[in-house]
């Protein structure tokens, strides 16, 4: 504003409170949406590293997996009988369990 100017009217100051609003509203919504954009991106980072390790983790678990089949089947074939056995046995158990919840 000159120096030469007579005083300052309302009407200037609501414009300068107007313009000083306008400009503290416009970098507010600025910071929020750059404060959005690194929120997004750490979350993107968070999930991509949350599935990595997930796909180590189901790796792991099916080769586990596999090789506990493997090693039962083994024990399978060596004691038919005594697998048999411990069969009906769980079956017994099995059976006498949900018998009681009636």
């Amino acid at each position: 504003m000159p120096a030469n100017a007579g005083p300052l009217t309302t009407e200037d100051v609501a414009d300068a409170a107007n313009d000083t609003a306008a400009k503290i509203s416009a970098d507010a919504q600025k910071a929020i949406a750059d404060a959005a954009k690194r929120i997004e991106t750490v979350v993107q980072q968070g999930l991509e590293q949350l599935r990595a390790q997930s796909r180590v983790y189901a790796d792991v678990a099916g080769e586990q997996l596999d090789e506990a089949t493997r090693i039962a089947s083994e024990q399978i074939r060596a004691r038919p009988l005594a697998a048999t056995g411990a069969a009906l046995g769980i079956g017994v158990l099995i059976g006498m369990l949900l018998a009681s919840r009636r």
